[in-house]
């Protein structure tokens, strides 16, 4: 992506250097916990529940290399880039565009939605309607994943922004309401729709963002559909036990993440992002 001389966001919480913590388990424990059970939809709080006795606080100050320091440069250019993009979607809605904060850390922090740490990967907070990441998510994209690549790393952001877009368009809270009522097959169905839209909605930004600043690159635009692909929940569910369960996605199928990626990508019409009115068996 081309982003020299893009601003930075104003919205973001840098916690890297309040303190490191190190978990227990080794990186390939960390690996399972945090990417798999993110990506394949689990709750970040059962995960902490479950990990946070295992990590302590090493007591040394945290000083970031200069890669990470790249990094986070990155990821608050995306993150404003987001702000200038859904500012004006807003606009065309005749709505106000209030931008989401992010939190970078390390390790662990504490949330709206209570205390995150590295094993669960980004995630987006309606209760203080934050993004929180650990940037070290991005090198596992790369080296466990094969999903590296600047527009696969601001499709994470995007992404998690686009469920902040959902958030202030009503939908989050909608879904999570029928959720309450919902089966687990059925709640899980509605999960797989939600995300499936914030991927669309990615797909949105990097449209508009591409519009705006001519950002996207060759190969970007494929670099962003190889990690839809990589995270669908088939794909995670074959690499992590042999088989598939599909009444237990989360995210939706590889097919049908790197559809809706495209589709916002490739249009730029928010109102084909509707994965609510259709049949579940057409998305």
């Amino acid at each position: 992506m081309k982003l020299e001389g893009r601003r930075t966001s104003d919205n973001v919480d840098d916690r890297r250097r309040s303190g490191k913590t190190t978990a227990t388990l080794g990186i390939g424990g960390l690996i399972i916990a945090g990417i798999i059970t993110w990506l394949m939809g689990g709750n970040p709080l059962d995960v902490i529940t479950n990990q946070l006795s295992n990590v302590t606080q090493s007591g040394k100050e945290y000083v970031p290399t200069e890669a990470e320091e790249a990094m986070a440069t990155f990821t608050s250019t995306i993150l404003a880039g987001t702000e200038d993009v859904w500012t004006k979607e807003f606009e065309k809605m005749g709505r106000k565009y209030v931008p989401p904060k992010m939190v970078l850390f390390s390790g662990a922090t504490s949330s709206g939605c209570g205390n995150a740490s590295s094993q669960t990967g980004p995630f987006y907070c309606p209760t203080d309607q934050t993004l929180y990441i650990d940037l070290s998510f991005f090198d596992q994209m790369k080296n466990q994943l094969g999903a590296g690549g600047d527009f696969a790393y601001a499709y994470v952001v995007a992404h998690e922004v686009g469920h902040h877009v959902q958030y202030l368009l009503g939908t989050l809270d909608k879904v999570h309401q029928m959720q309450s009522r919902a089966s687990e097959k059925e709640s899980n169905q509605l999960s797989v729709r939600l995300e499936l839209q914030a991927d669309f909605y990615a797909g949105i930004w990097a449209y508009y963002d591409n519009k705006m600043f001519n950002s996207l690159e060759a190969g970007d635009i494929e670099k962003g559909l190889n990690a839809a692909s990589a995270i669908g929940d088939d794909r995670l569910q074959m690499q992590a036990q042999g088989y598939t369960v599909p009444d237990a996605f989360n995210h939706g199928t590889s097919e049908q993440r790197v559809r809706w990626l495209k589709k916002g990508a490739t249009t730029g019409r928010i109102t084909d992002g509707d994965t609510f009115s259709s049949d579940y068996s057409s998305l």
